[in-house]
Formats: C-alpha cells, sequence, structure tokens
C-alpha cells in the first residue's frame, strides 16, 4: 500500500468519526477529553505564553485545541486551525462562529507560518502502510511543518514502549521510537529539541525549539 491509499482510509475513517459523533473527543477518536487535556498540556509546553502569540494547529480536528487555549485566561493569542478534512473544518467553523480569533481551512497552499506550530495525534493511523513507508511520510510532514511557524513546533505520537499486546491488537496503528524522531529533529531542524514521554500515557511529545 502506499501512502496515498493510506491517506485515503485516513481520510474516509475520520470522516465517519466526525459524522458519527461530532464536535466531541469520539470525533478525532479520542476516548474521552481526560487524555486529550493531558496531550494538549504537553505539546503547549513550547510556547512562550508570557507574551502574544499566533498558534497553527495542524490536523486540527473540530477545533478542540482552541477551547483548551481559551479556558486559560493569562493566554493572548490568534489561532490557526489546519485539517485535511473539510467534515472537520465545518464542525470546527461551526463550533467557533463566535470567536474572532480563531480561523479554520482546509486549503494546505493558504497557510503561512505562525509563531509555533503544534500536531496532535495526527501520525498514529497508518492503515496499512508498512512502517518504512509511514516513517518516510512522517520525515516529509516534519520538514513542512518545520516551514510554517518562526519559533518552534510540538507533535505527538504513539510510543514503541506501550505493552507488547496493545500493539499487537492494533496493527492500522503506528508506534514510533521516540530515539528516531528526536534524532531526526535534532540533526535537521534545531539543537533545540526535548523529549517528553513521562506523562503517563502510550505516547510521547517532541518539541522542537528553533535558534532565537
Amino acid at each position: 500500500m502506499n501512502i496515498e491509499d493510506a491517506l485515503n482510509k485516513y481520510r474516509n475513517y475520520f470522516n465517519e468519526k466526525i459524522e458519527t459523533y461530532g464536535a466531541e473527543p469520539r470525533g478525532v477518536d479520542y476516548n474521552g477529553p481526560d487524555a486529550q487535556i493531558v496531550r494538549f498540556e504537553q505539546l503547549i509546553k513550547l510556547i512562550d505564553v508570557s507574551m502574544p502569540f499566533s498558534i497553527l494547529d495542524f490536523g486540527c480536528g473540530y477545533g478542540a485545541l482552541f477551547d483548551f487555549l481559551k479556558s486559560r485566561d493569562d493566554l493572548a493569542f490568534e489561532y490557526f486551525g489546519f485539517d485535511m478534512l473539510e467534515k472537520m473544518i465545518e464542525a470546527a467553523r461551526d463550533a467557533h462562529a463566535n470567536f474572532k480569533n480563531a480561523h479554520f481551512t482546509a486549503e494546505l497552499r493558504t497557510l503561512v507560518p505562525c509563531d509555533y506550530l503544534v500536531a496532535g495525534a495526527i501520525f498514529n493511523n497508518k492503515f496499512q502502510a508498512s512502517e518504512e513507508e509511514w516513517i518516510s511520510h512522517i520525515f516529509d510532514v516534519l520538514r513542512q511543518m518545520n516551514t510554517l511557524c518562526t519559533k518552534g513546533f510540538s507533535f505527538n505520537m504513539l510510543t514503541k514502549y506501550s505493552d507488547a499486546e496493545r500493539m499487537a491488537q492494533r496493527p492500522d496503528l503506528f508506534f514510533g521510537d521516540p530515539r528516531v524522531f528526536f534524532d531526526f529533529c535534532k540533526r535537521n531542524v534545531s539543537r533545540r529539541v526535548a523529549l517528553l514521554e513521562d506523562y503517563g500515557l502510550y505516547d510521547f511529545t517532541i518539541l522542537v525549539r528553533k535558534p532565537a
């Protein structure tokens, strides 16, 4: 299976999720809000919240990260959400129509660099793509993400240090080696890279800060 076939399965899978559940965690394949919030907390550790910032949510789903940021009264930010699924963008726009600092698009070509980019759970579903194909795809997306931010980016991924039984039960999921992606970012993007894997979930988060 090539990457485009895998991405078509990805589109179909998540279109079905958002159509079935709407703008809630199950609509983006989360079991519930608790794990979603924990992951958001890790991803935004990248951000210097002492000053206003712009943020690109790359793979935004229905815009739950905007709600998380909005709940923090101390943050001043402009939010841009991108998702390749138009149904996700429609749900996001409907849910955030009253917020002037929330912008959503399914058009990759319209994106301009923000201060920060975050990408949550966009690499987890490989379907029938091989490990090698999917890793190559991830590297390509990380390079793209790097061009869309000025201060840095963060992303998370299921970890190969998950229980063996859990991994065996879901061959459609990708469980990444955190060392591989830490090394890629360190060698190709910035020396200022942090790996977080101590927050109690079966995944890891990488923060990449660009040189000042």
